[in-house]
């Protein structure tokens, strides 16, 4: 048995421009110019609070900054050309990993639960993940915590545990927790990146995935 944790924003699903907007909609409450597309999707993983001081630093006003983002993202998520598609992909090897008895599924993301509960229902994905977490059970990632969690709730250890991502914040978390990090090349952080912050492999497609997948299987 081994336990595969997902990502979600960047690695499951296309949110970069709900997530763009949302972010302007957020600045543009409190009177501040918005970080450029690329600087806004470079914090996307961290949890909210985490992303904000980034952005604007500690002497920021990030507590209203990541009120303004939950409003907006809420709002704006009702707007077709601003909805959460999966990746090509994502569906069929989510489906599959499902069906198979030797792997539980797991989550781990900087977003809310309820956030993660409106993709889930929304894909119909309802009970298929063995264990969630997401910022409001944890410290932002990159601390190893979410992983730790995740492991105690399904009794598996680091050498039978994956973590799936986009971002050099899931690989870094990955190593804290002696799990084995693999990064997808199609989110927000390049793939240079993620082979520097540990990626033990990085892969194009999620055919290529389900391929690694597999073979990990077998061993």
């Amino acid at each position: 048995m081994i336990l595969i944790v997902f990502d979600v924003d960047g690695t499951l699903v296309d949110s970069q421009h709900l997530i763009v907007a949302a972010q302007r909609a957020a600045f543009a409450a409190v009177g501040l110019p918005a970080p450029s597309r690329e600087r806004s999707l470079s914090v996307v993983g961290l949890s909210l609070p985490q992303a904000f001081t980034a952005l604007v630093g500690s002497d920021g006003p990030v507590t209203a900054l990541a009120a303004h983002y939950k409003e907006a993202f809420g709002r704006l998520r009702a707007e077709a050309a601003l909805r959460e598609p999966l990746f090509p992909g994502a569906a069929d090897l989510i489906a599959r990993l499902h069906r198979s008895p030797e792997v539980l599924l797991g989550i781990a993301t900087g977003k809310s639960r309820r956030g993660v509960e409106h993709l889930v229902q929304a894909y119909g994905w309802e009970g298929w993940f063995s264990t969630v977490q997401t910022a409001d059970d944890a410290p932002s990632k990159p601390h190893p915590a979410m992983l730790h969690q995740a492991m105690d709730e399904v009794g598996l250890g680091p050498a039978d545990t994956l973590m799936i991502g986009d971002t050099t914040y899931d690989m870094v978390m990955a190593r804290g927790a002696q799990v084995l990090p693999i990064g997808v090349a199609w989110g927000y952080h390049t793939a240079e990146a993620l082979t520097a912050a540990g990626a033990q492999q990085v892969v194009d497609t999620y055919a290529e995935l389900g391929a690694v997948l597999e073979e990990r299987l077998r061993t």
